[in-house]
Formats: structure tokens, C-alpha cells, sequence
């Protein structure tokens, strides 16, 4: 089942202007080994839209130092401020325009849709750790030695003198 966007001028006649939405689905484009679970709630506060999550999943990722993968858990514990563009003053595309500090926030149409979905997709991406480690007593994999007899493969042999002129 696909999360479907909000529509913004509908949140308005949401009790306390809020929508609640349970999460227990894969996200679109997001590699994960279970569903993402967890709550999302979008608050339509006039001139912007606040959006906090708590949700979870787990993600296989690859080790920088070794290169073995491993299972890790992401988790979501995040609030968001969207502002929404009530002016409509700018009617040049961004792309043609000078840009100001206010342009690089993000501005949503206030009669336009939010993409509960891709909002989340940006969440855990931006979730992701930044160096992969397996674990803290992880060890980078061992150069063999070139001697002919170990079947030594060719290919380590530009890292093997490497190895051996720092030793």
C-alpha cells in the first residue's frame, strides 16, 4: 500500500488541523530487510507545516574497512518546519531567478500536496551513518604475502609493496 500525499487545504478541516499516520509499509526506493514502522504526524499550522516522526527499519549496508556487509537499525526520531508559500509572489522558476537565503529553504504551495513518502525516503537517507563500521574491533582484511608457493594472486601485489614499505 502506498502512503498517499497529504493534501494541505483538507488538513485544515482535520480535527486540531493534524493528521496521524500509522507506518507499516516498505518505502518507494528504500532498500530495507523490514518495513518501516512507526507514526508520522503532519500539524497544518497556517503559514507552515510541522512534521514529526518516530519510526524504525533495518538496512544492510558494507563495511568501509572490511567490506563485509551487516545489518543495521535506523531509527527516526525527528521534527521538521515546511514553510508554506502563501504570497505566490515568485511566479520565475527558481532556475531563472537570483537566489536569496529564503529560497534555500524548503516552501510548499499552500493548495498543493505533501509527500508523506518521499519526505521519509529524505529521513532515513539523511539517518544513514556517514562511515560504515561493522563494529568497533573490526579489522581491515590481510594482504597475504607473495611468496609463490601460497597461491598469492597477482592482483595484491601493487598493495603488498605498499605493505611492506611501511613495515
Amino acid at each position: 500500500m502506498v502512503i498517499q500525499p497529504i493534501y494541505l487545504p483538507h488538513l485544515l478541516k482535520q480535527p486540531r488541523c493534524t493528521q496521524l499516520l500509522a507506518i507499516d509499509q516498505a518505502i518507494a526506493d528504500l532498500i530495507t530487510l523490514t518495513p518501516v514502522r512507526g507514526e508520522v504526524k503532519v500539524r497544518h499550522g497556517g503559514t507552515f507545516l510541522e512534521v514529526t516522526a518516530q519510526a524504525e527499519t533495518i538496512v544492510t549496508l558494507h563495511c568501509d574497512r572490511c567490506a563485509q556487509s551487516y545489518n543495521q537499525r535506523l531509527a527516526l526520531d525527528t521534527k521538521e518546519i515546511l514553510w508554506l508559500d502563501n504570497q505566490g509572489e515568485n511566479t520565475i522558476p527558481v532556475s531563472e531567478r537570483e537566489l536569496s537565503w529564503d529560497d534555500l529553504s524548503e516552501v510548499l504551495p499552500p493548495d498543493g500536496h505533501f509527500d508523506v513518502e518521499t519526505w521519509l525516503y529524505e529521513q532515513f537517507n539523511l539517518a544513514l551513518p556517514l562511515k560504515n563500521l561493522c563494529g568497533k574491533d573490526c579489522q581491515a582484511p590481510q594482504v597475504p604475502d607473495d611468496d609463490a608457493d601460497n597461491g598469492f594472486d597477482r592482483r595484491w601485489a601493487a598493495l603488498a609493496d605498499l605493505k611492506r614499505q611501511w613495515n
